[in-house]
């Protein structure tokens, strides 16, 4: 029986969206939430009805046009008139897990009561999301401050029969899903078509993703330096836990916790060591690591609070009797959040390509560029130049995009928060976090193959065992992409377990 969860005033965090991702459970609205919903809107039924005083979004226009008042008789095209004119959208498409995400986070905040919608409208984002009917959407078009509405508009439209969506592994119309539906287009309702556009949820979603996606990477890149640590013969010293009692930032400790625990009983790393020390790179593995993972609990804390939260404009408060536009769908919050996580998880690729660069470099009694014959073989030397590459292009990538800002909407809309765009290279830093992390196990294992017949420990060499048996041992000079493509989806199959991930 297909399982379901209720969306309610409850917390919803990073483990609970991913048992729905992962479990592809439906969605349903909870007693609270259609009694939330069902009383917002009654009330805003009622307050335009006995009032035709201007409210912001109601019954005005829009942005620079909020003093423009609009008839009763057209509030319903003005809805449309909104979701159709800032549906601009432009530049690659947004992957699908994200409009699915887009689509719970946008349920989750228009539950609360606080936005006036009908529950029509909310049930039938429901179904969307439980038919698995997703709006084709554009990643640019948001500058991250009225909501992200040129994304949303495109989340919209196909509520109204507009647009296109994805369904079934076609892609056709908006008018054509709702026929093949059954559905009538939604008739918005006074405010309607702004809850739908005001909001974070191509931001939030995009973080939600990022996150997940960088606590894995987080995981990986230690299990991964612990390899090289092994492959490049280092001292155990480094990871004592009384170096890291006297200067205690959580990740910082628990990322050496991390690494001694996966080399614990390594025949390799109990031996007696000719080096005194060890570059950063293996011997500041607890303090770089670990300080982006405190990074990623800051993240994640932020964008907890985000989803949780209503994010459109203006907001209801029925037991105060006001209506009140404010600013809650400016994403600054999350601009600065994605910028943070970016910097840190390219600090992640950054370290792991010096490591991989010390493994080829013919230090530690390990042939240059790993390989038997070099000289006429050029082993592992270019593998290194395409992390070095994509090193560098995550440092442009790493440049805040929340530090921008520029002017809209006729002087209105005079600060933005860019993290629409925030958003979107993250996803390429994580991507090439992963490439990199790749890169580097595929040189560890190679690295770690002359240590032998000296064994890593039981933790590692299963790791490296399940590694070897998609990308082998190298003896002569092969074609590498094939291998390092082979490497990136190792790491992306693994299978985590979640009690590990969100430590």
């Amino acid at each position: 029986m297909q399982s379901h969860h209720y969306i309610s005033s409850a917390v919803l965090d990073l483990a609970t969206i991913q048992g729905i991702l992962e479990n592809n459970r439906k969605l349903a609205l909870s007693d609270e939430s259609i009694y939330n919903i069902k009383r917002s809107r009654a009330y805003l039924d009622k307050k335009i009805s006995e009032s035709d005083i201007p409210v912001y979004g109601i019954n005005t226009g829009f942005g620079a046009l909020c003093n423009v008042k609009i008839t009763a008789e057209k509030l319903t095209e003005l809805q449309e008139n909104l979701v159709k004119s800032h549906a601009c959208g432009t530049g690659d498409r947004v992957e699908k897990i994200i409009i699915k995400l887009m689509l719970l986070l946008k349920i989750q905040s228009l539950s609360y009561g606080n936005s006036g919608v009908a529950l029509e409208t909310v049930e039938r984002l429901i179904d969307f999301y439980n038919e698995d009917i997703l709006p084709v959407i554009y990643e640019q078009g948001s500058l991250g401050a009225s909501g992200d509405l040129a994304p949303l508009a495109h989340l919209a439209l196909p509520l109204i029969g507009e647009g296109e969506v994805y369904f079934e592994g076609e892609e056709i119309s908006g008018a054509e899903i709702l026929k093949r539906m059954e559905w009538e287009p939604l008739k918005l309702k006074s405010k309607e078509g702004l809850a739908l556009l005001n909001g974070t949820q191509f931001m939030s979603a995009h973080a939600v993703y990022g996150l997940i996606k960088a606590f894995q990477l987080s995981y990986l890149a230690d299990v991964i330096s612990a390899v090289s640590i092994d492959a490049f013969d280092c001292n155990l010293s480094p990871f004592d836990e009384l170096v890291h009692q006297v200067r205690p930032h959580r990740g910082q400790v628990k990322t050496a916790e991390r690494v001694k625990f996966f080399l614990e009983g390594s025949e390799i790393a109990g031996k007696e060591k000719e080096n005194v020390q060890d570059p950063y790179s293996f011997r500041c593995v607890p303090q770089v690591h670990g300080a982006t993972k405190d990074t990623l609990s800051f993240v994640r804390k932020t964008v907890k609070t985000e989803i949780n939260s209503v994010t459109d404009n203006p907001n209801i408060f029925i037991e105060e009797d006001k209506i009140i536009s404010g600013g809650n769908f400016h994403g600054q919050p999350l601009a600065l959040g994605l910028d943070y996580l970016a910097i840190a998880m390219a600090e992640l690729a950054n370290i792991s390509e010096r490591r991989t660069y010390q493994l080829v470099s013919g230090s530690r009694g390990l042939p240059t560029f790993l390989v038997e014959n070099p000289g006429l073989n050029s082993g592992f030397m270019i593998p290194q130049y395409t992390a070095a590459s994509i090193v560098s292009q995550n440092k442009q990538l790493a440049v805040p995009a929340s530090v921008d800002s520029i002017v809209s909407s006729n002087g209105q809309e005079d600060h933005v928060s860019m993290g629409a765009n925030g958003a979107t290279k993250l996803m390429k830093v994580l991507e090439n976090v992963n490439t990199v992390l790749a890169i580097e196990m595929f040189n560890a294992s190679q690295a770690i193959h002359f240590r032998e017949p000296a064994k890593t420990s039981e933790f590692l060499q299963n790791f490296i065992s399940e590694f070897r048996e998609q990308i082998p041992i190298l003896t002569e000079d092969v074609t590498m992409a094939p291998h390092i493509r082979n490497a990136k989806e190792f790491l992306n199959s693994y299978n985590f377990s979640e009690e590990i991930i969100y430590e």
